[in-house]
């Protein structure tokens, strides 16, 4: 975890499997149980996300 509790670093990758899907379309995984929300991503995917963006409640990331 990072010095603010936050289990994700902005730029690094994770590998997470979608678990749901959000209000807005976007897939919901969770890295150390901090939500992370995927773009394009399909529920039971299991992917590799860069994370482009760590708010203080949940991070957003890509697939790669």
């Amino acid at each position: 975890m990072d010095w603010i509790g936050r289990p994700v670093e902005e730029g690094k990758v994770y590998e997470v499997v979608v678990e749901a899907k959000g209000a807005r379309g976007d897939g919901i995984a969770h890295v150390e149980g901090f939500v992370v929300f995927v773009p394009n991503a399909i529920v039971g995917e299991k992917i590799k996300v860069k994370i482009t963006s760590v708010k203080r409640t949940f991070a957003v990331g890509e697939k790669v």
